[in-house]
């Protein structure tokens, strides 16, 4: 799959990009990279250290997880700050990551499987660098919707085609998994794609441009903030498709997707119309930090989640009843785990020998 002078595997595992936006208080200045030395020096002391996670858009699950985690530290750490930046998704985290713009992220399991293997959109556009892996903090429930007056009652009617559907933003990992599944299900290419942002897709369906949308909740709480606003301005007209034994197939036929049938929730409409039961095609997102950033800081993370799930709740109410099983549960073996992460899951009694501890 590499080529003799591209990086093997482990090498790509083991990569890092020089990130000058992990800040090491008392350590480097506000406009210079923090070191090899600053990061060890850190590691030793405990220094405070600023991480910048990548967020993906505004309105976003990852959004709202990211400033949860971020208001915990401010709360309840006083080592590790968390800011919070707004890129254009978990699949284009990684390209992010690797031209060295941001040193922590939200990721999910299948954008990294694809970029670790160079599949999917890495087979034309690879990534020489991946971050090492931290710990599970959502799991996205991915489903069908159609809006009232297309026609639309099941997936078969999509597989016959003419229709106009959003299968989320490109460059958001739960795009690429659903463009696969779309794909593989043979229900792509009959179809009209509609490629807008999440923040342009509610306008969408208030004009009746889009007949289809692939919406998605998380934890089995609420929709995501572009969701509920797709919900609040579709005027009462979505309703849940009903899902064929096909497409179901194709779901659980897929390595990167979870299958879940789930009541409908988040919803501030009756969408049953056609059926009760939400069948998901779930994608797991894990927190994932450069080896740049110390040890002592991503355990401090791993220390907030855990300790601190009712303050994350206040801010994100989608928050993941955290344990320290369920953290390891996004745990890619072939790929590291950050070292702080490694030495928590080691405290927990969750570690297991056959992953791969990172340097930090």
């Amino acid at each position: 799959m590499f080529d003799d002078d591209r990086l093997t595997r482990r090498d790509v595992a083991k990569g890092a990009a020089t990130l000058g936006v992990v800040g090491l208080a008392g350590c480097a200045d506000d406009d210079e990279p923090a070191d090899d030395t600053d990061a060890d020096d850190a590691d030793d002391g405990d220094e405070e250290v600023t991480i910048t996670i990548g967020g993906t858009s505004t309105g976003s699950s990852t959004q709202q997880a990211g400033q949860a985690l971020a208001r915990a530290a401010q709360q309840h750490s006083d080592t590790v700050t968390i800011s919070v930046q707004e890129t254009d998704g978990w699949t284009a985290n990684l390209y992010e990551y690797d031209d060295g713009q941001i040193p922590a992220m939200g990721v999910d399991n299948n954008s990294l499987a694809k970029a670790l293997d160079q599949e999917g959109p890495f087979a034309d556009d690879p990534v020489d660098i991946l971050p090492h892996q931290g710990f599970l903090f959502t799991s996205l429930q991915i489903h069908w919707v159609g809006l009232e007056g297309s026609g639309l009652e099941s997936t078969e009617d999509l597989r016959e085609g003419g229709y106009t559907i959003y299968p989320i933003q490109p460059g958001f990992g739960t795009r690429l998994l659903t463009e696969e599944i779309i794909q593989e299900a043979d229900m792509w290419d009959q179809n009209d794609i509609l490629n807008v942002d999440t923040g342009d897709i509610p306008g969408a369906v208030e004009e009746d441009r889009v007949d289809a949308l692939c919406l998605y909740g998380s934890n089995g709480v609420d929709l995501a903030g572009w969701c509920q606003e797709v919900d609040v301005r579709s005027g009462g007209r979505l309703n849940l498709l009903e899902v064929d034994d096909d497409f179901r197939q194709t779901i659980q036929d897929h390595p990167g997707a979870i299958y879940e049938e789930l009541e409908p929730y988040g919803y501030e409409q009756e969408v049953d119309a056609f059926t009760d039961e939400k069948v998901c095609w779930s994608l797991a997102g894990q927190w994932a930090f450069s080896p740049d950033i110390p040890a002592h800081a991503t355990r401090e993370v791993c220390r907030l989640a855990m300790e601190h799930e009712d303050t994350l709740r206040e801010a994100d109410p989608t928050t993941l009843e955290y344990s320290p099983e369920v953290m390891t549960s996004t745990v890619i073996p072939e790929l590291e785990v950050h070292g702080g992460v490694a030495d928590f899951f080691d405290d927990e009694g969750v570690w297991d020998d056959d992953w791969i501890r990172g340097d930090a």
